[in-house]
């Protein structure tokens, strides 16, 4: 059986939607269907993480280096908090070059995820819609610059987001996160950067 390691924040986990609907069960289940045969994935995120607050989770765990397919997504809450993003350079880096070894040391067995735009949801009534997605631009810059150097595959899921920002039915209760909808677009996505 391959093995999949999912690391991120509450894009990654599905807050407020049920663990099978999150996008890595999602994933799984499409890879299955096309004759991969994956275990169920091994998640490490929770809602709320920062770049470190990831690095640190992922200190604890100790994930193993034989991992088939390896997603990183994570930036959202550093850019919420308005962390400095010279700080999420190298942090991102250090997460990147992880997930690289915990894919067997594959480049091409990791897929970057771009971070959401959760500005444009119907959660934000206080912050400068614009500002935020202006600085999310920003911050996946660092990202999909940072997975181009290294070699990983990397998968724009913003303009999606985008897209979908004020459809309720890709949206969770929350109207912040997504709802199984949105996940199964980047499940989808994922599974066609490798043929399925």
């Amino acid at each position: 059986m391959k093995k999949y390691l999912a690391i991120g924040d509450s894009y990654t986990i599905g807050e407020s939607v049920a663990m099978e609907d999150n996008f890595p069960n999602q994933l799984c289940r499409i890879l299955n269907q096309s004759a991969e045969h994956f275990e169920a994935p091994s998640i490490i995120a929770k809602t709320g993480w920062t770049s470190d607050e990831l690095m640190n989770a992922i200190a604890k765990a100790k994930p193993s280096f034989d991992h088939n397919l390896v997603t990183l997504l994570v930036g959202v809450n550093n850019q919420y908090r308005s962390l400095p993003m010279d700080t999420y350079y190298w942090q991102f880096y250090s997460l990147l070059c992880q997930a690289i070894l915990f894919a067997g040391s594959n480049p091409q067995n990791v897929v970057v995820l771009s971070i959401p735009d959760w500005g444009l949801t119907p959660f934000n009534k206080d912050r400068d819609k614009q500002r935020v997605s202006t600085e999310i631009d920003q911050y996946n810059k660092i990202n999909r610059d940072l997975a181009e150097n290294l070699g990983t595959r990397y998968l724009d899921i913003t303009q999606s987001t985008r897209i979908h920002a004020t459809d309720s039915t890709f949206l969770a209760t929350d109207l912040l996160h997504y709802s199984a909808n949105e996940y199964e677009v980047w499940a989808q996505q994922v599974a066609k950067c490798f043929n399925v």
